[in-house]
């Protein structure tokens, strides 16, 4: 049988949602039934809406998608000005203020506190600026991903960014791919370094070279005349992703499609989802599943005799062996750092911790872009920032500039590493507290800890519970929420996984310590680089350094200790109304907000 979801959604989905959104937010929150609430969250967030976690009724997150991570000039300062006016609530955080932007690992923007009467309002300033939340999120295709400084980096193979705005073009609000059974996420990229994080995606297109005949399409590189030689074009792999303590690579399909078609097969293949995919089961009803069950080899004669009209090509010859985005070693780990555009100029990424951004911040930071660049900014699936374009001439100034020091384009290895999903500060489903805490957990580090010398980058990626928001498995030093007892008391704990990333050669974390109390992560994360350095073979990589220890030896090398570390976060913040409050029972909880 369908699933409540399902069946919800056969009532009212997609693009229609928007009417009944408008006329709730005019009403008010109260007006919607105590007993169509889970229904309409459920159907809220395709339009890019959150209901927040229990003890903060009537707030929303609010997810704005855009497409490879590009704002184009002038957008940021909008996003600024919404978070500034209209992402504010009863609960201030101690380490990021009243009002802020949250940088994701799927290259959007998250504002916080939303309310559902001031909904209009930022729609109408987002869409006259080119911005949407428009199937931000909800079972449809998610924000596109890829190599953020695409078009302007100076090491791709391939341009992606009008492949990634044709296929944003085609399938954001087209009802035919509208209600999939889950999320459908996409990477495209035409980077050789791998920064698309294609493997860990329901469907990625990478870049691949293919000697073709002249007659395959209008792609650069195709021969005259029927004769074969070397074009550029992608490689297809299906069914990656991480959460639920299920994560898969995503499988090589053997099939190689040339620019002009990426959107055919890319529409082939969400068809086949929503036509294949488990709607009984929403576990089982990601497209991982669906590869797992029928093999790579039957998604491909599928999609050829169901879903396109021409001959598909087999897979060409990939880049694959060139990539060390997030890899644990090489040049190009991340973005973090001034790199060459192939235009001459600079694009220069700076380091957000967790991804959080004060408004304040964002507002100046957009100041700077428009001052030394073009004004555009980009954003990774690290959670960081890139300004584009910023002219030889014009670079040192820029670098000097104030909020460099606190967005900085050289971190310390442990504040350039951190990654942190929302936590419990806002989300239902996380069971700790995740962004203060990975923020107190990096600086105490920098303070404390030295990395062997030639390591220059150290992930440590805090998510909240399984759902894997902060691409956990995919770290050096991976951290999941957990609950545990400490001295007869509960408290909050992690699992601490190890070695996972991606690059030529990727793999994800082995889960090898569990539940230690909160306080004692760094301990442990400072008597594991103890032993790195001590045991490390040359200069081995730490991926590779965990890849030669069996779990037990790994496990004992983690060493949960307590230090000089304080975590004012260890009790469980899951009963609260919001972590932070002096007043955080859930009998403290701030009314609903009123109707404006």
């Amino acid at each position: 049988m369908p699933t409540d979801v399902e069946n919800w959604k056969s009532e009212v989905y997609g693009n229609e949602i928007r009417d009944r959104l408008f006329e709730f937010a005019e009403e008010g929150f109260d007006s919607i039934p105590d007993d169509e609430r889970d229904a309409w969250f459920e159907r809220f967030k395709w339009w890019g809406l959150y209901h927040q976690r229990n003890g903060q009724e009537g707030y929303f997150m609010m997810r704005i998608g855009m497409p490879n991570g590009v704002l184009e000039p002038g957008q940021l300062r909008v996003v600024g000005e919404i978070a500034d006016e209209y992402a504010r609530g009863p609960g201030t955080n101690p380490v990021f203020g009243d009002a802020y932007a949250d940088f994701t690992t799927r290259q959007s923007i998250q504002l916080h506190w939303i309310e559902l009467s001031d909904v209009p309002a930022i729609f109408e300033k987002l869409e006259a600026n080119g911005l949407s939340t428009q199937q931000a999120c909800g079972d449809s295709w998610r924000n596109i991903v890829g190599n953020p400084v695409a078009g302007k980096d100076g090491q791709e193979v391939i341009d992606a960014w009008p492949v990634i705005r044709d296929l944003n073009e085609t399938f954001k609000g087209n009802d035919d791919h509208a209600n999939l059974p889950r999320k459908w996420k996409v990477s495209v990229t035409g980077s050789a370094d791998g920064s698309g994080q294609g493997d860990i995606n329901d469907l990625a297109f990478e870049p691949a070279y293919k000697a073709v005949s002249g007659d395959v399409g209008e792609g650069e590189g195709e021969a005259d005349g029927g004769e074969s030689e070397d074009a550029v074009g992608f490689n297809v792999r299906v069914g990656g992703g991480l959460a639920r303590n299920e994560p898969r690579l995503a499988r090589d399909i053997d099939v190689w499609v040339p620019p002009e078609r990426v959107s055919d097969v890319a529409g082939g293949l969400s068809a086949l989802f929503r036509d294949y995919g488990d709607r009984e089961d929403r576990y089982n009803a990601r497209v991982k599943f669906l590869v797992d069950e029928w093999g790579a080899e039957e998604v491909r004669e599928t999609l050829q005799e169901e879903y396109v009209d021409f001959e598909l090509e087999t897979a060409g010859r990939d880049v694959r062996e060139e990539y060390t985005y997030n890899a644990g070693e090489g040049k190009r780990n991340d973005l973090i750092g001034v790199h060459d555009q192939k235009d001459g100029s600079n694009f220069v990424g700076l380091n957000v911790l967790v991804g959080r951004m004060g408004a304040a911040d964002v507002l100046e930071l957009a100041d700077l872009a428009e001052a030394y660049g073009s004004g555009e900014v980009r954003l990774s699936q690290r959670q960081n920032v890139i300004v584009t374009d910023v002219p030889d001439d014009a670079l040192d100034e820029f670098l000097d500039e104030p909020l460099l020091e606190h967005y900085s384009p050289d971190p310390s290895p442990f504040m350039r590493g951190s990654v942190a999903c929302t936590g419990t500060e806002f989300c239902s489903l996380s069971i700790v507290e995740t962004k203060n805490r990975q923020v107190r957990f990096a600086r105490w580090l920098k303070e404390n800890v030295d990395l062997p010398d030639g390591v220059d980058e150290f992930h440590i990626h805090l998510s909240g519970c399984t759902a894997s928001c902060a691409q956990p498995q995919i770290a050096d030093v991976s951290l999941r929420g957990m609950k545990t007892r400490k001295d007869g008391d509960p408290v909050e704990a992690l699992d601490v996984g190890l070695g996972g990333g991606l690059g030529e050669d990727p793999g994800f974390a082995r889960w090898v310590t569990q539940r230690v109390p909160a306080d004692e992560v760094p301990g442990a994360i400072a008597n594991l680089i103890e032993s790195f350095t001590a045991e490390r073979d040359g200069d081995e990589s730490f991926r590779a350094f965990v890849a030669r220890h069996d779990d037990e030896e790994l496990d004992a090398l983690v060493e949960p200790e307590e230090t000089d570390y304080e975590d004012p976060m260890l009790h469980n913040t899951k009963r609260t109304w919001y972590p932070y409050a002096e007043d955080d029972a859930m009998e403290d909880a701030p009314p609903t907000p009123a109707d404006d």
